[in-house]
């Protein structure tokens, strides 16, 4: 197993959460719903009809959760702000309220030495904007982003450094956008190929308005979710399936943010979207690049537009309980190549498996399947570090269970046990090896 000493002294350790995921408290202190509540509220579109109103209540217990991340030894806490929480409408007056909440929390983490890294946009989209035209299909979009980032940075940006535009822009694109099985619950090509530029531009116009109101020593980057590709088949229609697929899914954001031009295949589905100006204004200096895995992708050929579609895992795969396949390979591969790429400094900012333990009689929640797949993926992130690639730390997906999506509260993906019937938090194994392992409790 991996051990403290294979890291270096300054590799950062930490975990990530989602704001929609954790905080509850959908309809307290002015928050106004997200696209992710009016989805919830849609029948079939979540497993057992769950709902994030009140999810882990972390808006009301983040000081207990923040005692947690200190007895976990975590340098750093990845979150994301609720932009309809400070802004109910998407724009105009703010919400003192909102504000105030990630104030608490900044300050109660910089009380216990963890350092705050803020994620602007994780998904929740202010209902207002989706509804009145103004979301991530229209350019309109970008100078929203923009006066939204400025606000966060306003506020905050005496306190934290980090800062990251979006979270697995790629995901919330495909899945919200092209598949309409997560919010919005779109399912139009034309206009999923309108939300990735949108998305893009709305990126640089956010870079833009971070580095005009933070300090010059503020660190902004973007986190994708960067998987391989992989054909289903080995055969020529399949091999060309799995470029299309990792074109839109690994390229259609990170190339146009960090190299300042469209893959091939992604600028010619995007045509004249695609307008004078626009690739210089999406491509801003960044000074990290936050890097999301959880296992390869298969595709086989299609007819349809997108010249692909997804493919399962071969049937000698070993499957998570997500359905996704386990290959600490592939992570290792994925690092190497981006870092190569892209030739940022690389922070693991989600990485982790589902599971179903809960506590025995005991109170104990014995979780070796987590334990078992970070020390393999950690092992390749070390294989990945070897040949060269600048990865720098590791934040765990999750801190806690929590609202996973469309699954609801099907799956849990933390390191702390979450009843939620009584809200009680309960380390699991896998909380206390990961503490052992950060070096400060071990």
């Amino acid at each position: 197993m991996v051990k403290p000493g294979d890291f270096p002294k300054d590799f950062i350790w930490g975990a990530s959460t989602a704001s929609y995921q954790i905080e509850g408290a959908h309809d307290e202190d002015g928050r106004a719903p997200s696209i992710w509540d009016a989805f919830c509220r849609e029948p079939g579109r979540i497993d057992n009809g769950d709902t994030g109103d009140v999810a882990c209540d972390h808006y009301h217990r983040y000081r207990e959760d923040v005692g947690l991340m200190r007895q976990l030894g975590l340098d750093a806490y990845r979150f994301s702000f609720s932009w309809s929480r400070v802004l109910p409408e998407g724009k105009g007056q703010p919400n003192e309220a909102g504000l105030d909440f990630y104030d608490r929390l900044t300050d109660r983490l910089l009380e216990n030495g963890i350092a705050p890294w803020a994620c602007l946009y994780h998904w929740d989209l202010p209902l207002a904007l989706h509804e009145a035209g103004k979301g991530w299909t229209s350019r309109e979009i970008a100078p929203l982003f923009a006066d939204y980032a400025t606000l966060m940075a306003d506020r905050l940006g005496d306190r934290i450094t980090h800062w990251a535009t979006f979270n697995e822009p790629n995901v919330f694109a495909m899945f919200g956008y092209k598949m309409g099985i997560h919010a919005p619950g779109i399912r139009d090509y034309d206009l999923y190929r309108d939300m990735v530029h949108g998305v893009n531009l709305a990126h640089g116009s956010a870079i833009q308005a971070l580095r005009d109101a933070l300090p010059a020593s503020a660190q902004l980057g973007v986190v994708p979710n960067m998987q391989p590709c992989l054909p289903r088949h080995d055969t020529d229609p399949d091999r060309l399936a799995a470029a299309r697929l990792d074109a839109w899914w690994n390229r259609a954001f990170a190339d146009p943010m960090i190299l300042g031009k469209y893959d091939p295949i992604v600028s010619a589905a995007l045509g004249d979207r695609i307008r004078p100006g626009d690739e210089k204004l999406i491509n801003q200096r960044l000074d990290w690049f936050g890097l999301n895995h959880y296992s390869p992708l298969y595709a086989t050929a299609d007819d349809g537009p997108a010249g692909y579609r997804w493919a399962n895992p071969p049937a000698d795969s070993e499957i998570t309980l997500m359905g996704w396949n386990a290959s600490p390979e592939g992570f290792r591969d994925i690092l190497i190549e981006t870092a190569e790429r892209y030739g940022l400094p690389i922070f693991v900012t989600e990485n982790g498996v589902a599971d179903l333990a809960e506590p025995d009689a005991q109170g104990r929640v014995k979780d070796d399947v987590r334990i078992d797949f970070i020390d393999r993926y950690l092992a390749a992130l070390l294989e990945a570090r070897a040949v060269g690639a600048d990865v720098r730390g590791y934040f765990v997906w999750s801190l806690l269970d929590n609202f996973e999506w469309a699954k609801g509260y099907t799956t849990r993906f933390g390191v702390t046990h979450v009843d939620f019937e009584t809200l009680k938090r309960t380390p699991k194994d896998s909380f206390h090896w990961l503490a052992g392992l950060t070096g400060k409790h071990g």
